[in-house]
């Protein structure tokens, strides 16, 4: 049961990156429960399809586009589609990223690129087009999903935590930069969330594994779905630059001990 309005979102069009899987799809499902029409776009088509399919399963006014948010070309190409298709774009949440553990003497320049290309050019590439699109004429929200481990550090994941610091930095730039056009720009970073890969990763099915989160639990996609919905709706009104982290605390402890470099 949802703690928000059923139609905090109605008249709404939202669009969600990497929304055919895992939290882009909760995220997706969550702001077309609340009353938003929804377009969701990925790399991969099979996936889009199988995700509309639950969606309008579901209830929500839902469709797809194929697109790298690496290539600025078919962002804009997206973008411009959604406007056309729906009318408007009022929410873009920034959810594509990429992620795969590797030690910095184990990674390659290609491998570190390919994540920073992922998460911090393809944000950019996806806000700028929203923003010259429709945005800054008739205003909205951005969300952006960055992380809670840049905050601390976490081994393997040198990539990820330079990659997510950078959308943290460049959400704030445009929170200034675009919030007297009516935009505003926040920050959801996720921590361990149960039943995902990098938490069996990390702690199999033992979250006591991960002592260090101050509410002894993993989160769940749905939780940071709900933070994500509430700083796109207009119960953030006044909320802009600003970074929620979702991690049950964890990022205000020492979570875990240095390896070895190898």
């Amino acid at each position: 049961m949802s703690p928000f309005r059923a139609d905090l979102l109605a008249g709404k069009v939202a669009l969600v990156t990497g929304g055919a899987t895992g939290l882009g799809l909760e995220v997706a499902g969550l702001l077309g429960a609340h009353g938003a029409r929804v377009a969701i776009c990925s790399r991969k088509e099979p996936n889009l399809e199988a995700a509309v399919a639950q969606l309008r399963g579901d209830g929500v006014d839902a469709i797809f586009h194929v697109c790298d948010v690496r290539r600025p070309d078919e962002v804009a190409a997206t973008v411009e589609k959604v406007v056309e298709q729906f009318g408007r774009l009022d929410i873009v949440v920034n959810n594509a990223a990429g992620n795969f553990p590797a030690p910095i003497s184990g990674l390659s320049a290609n491998g570190f690129k390919a994540v920073v290309d992922i998460d911090l050019l393809g944000t950019y590439n996806v806000s700028k087009a929203a923003y010259e699109s429709w945005l800054h004429q008739h205003g909205g929200a951005i969300v952006n999903i960055s992380a809670a481990i840049q905050y601390r550090g976490m081994a393997l994941q040198a990539h990820v935590v330079s990659a997510k610091a950078g959308v943290d930095a460049l959400s704030r730039a445009c929170a200034i930069e675009w919030g007297a056009d009516g935009v505003r720009v926040n920050v959801v970073a996720p921590g361990a969330m149960a039943g995902t890969e990098g938490v069996a990763r990390i702690a199999g099915e033992d979250l006591q594994a991960m002592p260090h989160i101050p509410l002894q639990r993993a989160g769940t996609t749905t939780e940071v779905a709900q933070a994500v919905l509430f700083l796109a709706s207009d119960a953030a009104s006044y909320v802009t630059g600003a970074i929620v982290v979702v991690d049950g605390g964890g990022w205000l402890t020492s979570g875990e001990s240095a390896p070895r470099s190898t």
